[in-house]
């Protein structure tokens, strides 16, 4: 059942990856996300070269070390997932678990990057865009990918989760990674304001850390930028300022 489960798992994560990436270049190509680009003016078509050439690079890379070191880790019993029919609140428990801790992972390890010397060794490569696209998402030292990517086959070596559970992990690491990344603002006027949703990065909060580096190191929340006051302070009303440009959905009548 778990090669049946993996080979789903990998179906799955080709298929959004793609519709996610053919749907962004549809909206490039066709203007439909033309008032939605958060830095209209940063793209460089040599940083994006040089982005396509080490990710091309890392992506092979990672595959076969993350892919090989957890195949290993699993053909010796280090890994192992659950089967057999499963409640939804298991599945959303297990979710929420990895959720929590690769943010608190990502988080703590970032900043950490930011120091040196560990920003020249291993982040530096990752910061030639001040304005991120789709590339910028693999464009990363080899190392750093390995540092962020082995979090999962660490975390299933040490938490067994069911089969199910890792149908979400897989699609939430492509589609957060594209979209932060994306130099696109999708997400509401409203989304900073409301209390449920302002704890969840937007494409603009990452955006900025590429833009200014010293702030926004979260990976899936707001909350440890919060929490450690990392959180840049001009950043929710930069967010409305995007989103109250001519052409958005939700632009305010006091904008026009």
């Amino acid at each position: 059942m778990f090669e049946t489960m993996i080979t789903g798992e990998k179906a799955l994560q080709i298929w959004l990856a793609l519709f996610v990436v053919t749907g962004l270049l549809a909206g490039i190509f066709t203007g439909f996300f033309k008032a939605r680009k958060i830095q209209p003016r940063g793209f460089k078509w040599s940083v994006f070269r040089n982005e396509a050439m080490f990710g091309t690079i890392n992506l092979v890379v990672s595959t076969l070390l993350i892919g090989g070191s957890t195949q290993w880790l699993t053909a010796n019993g280090w890994i192992s997932f659950k089967s057999g029919p499963v409640e939804w609140w298991v599945i959303a428990l297990e979710y929420a678990a990895y959720f929590i801790l690769f943010d608190t992972w990502f988080y703590w390890l970032h900043r950490g990057m930011h120091k040196e010397p560990f920003y020249s060794w291993i982040h530096k490569l990752h910061h030639k865009s001040t304005s991120p696209n789709l590339l910028t998402t693999l464009s990363v030292n080899p190392l750093e990918s390995l540092i962020n990517g082995g979090f999962v086959p660490l975390f299933t070596a040490l938490v067994t989760v069911h089969a199910e559970t890792m149908l979400l992990i897989g699609p939430t690491n492509i589609i957060m990674g594209l979209y932060v990344h994306s130099g696109y603002e999708l997400f509401p006027r409203w989304w900073n304001k409301s209390w449920a949703t302002k704890w969840f990065i937007t494409a603009t909060f990452h955006d900025q850390h590429h833009k200014y580096f010293t702030a926004n190191f979260g990976g899936y929340t707001t909350v440890w930028d919060r929490l450690c006051g990392t959180m840049r302070p001009k950043f929710e009303a930069d967010f409305v300022k995007i989103k109250d440009r001519p052409g958005t959905p939700d632009r305010t009548a006091t904008a026009e």
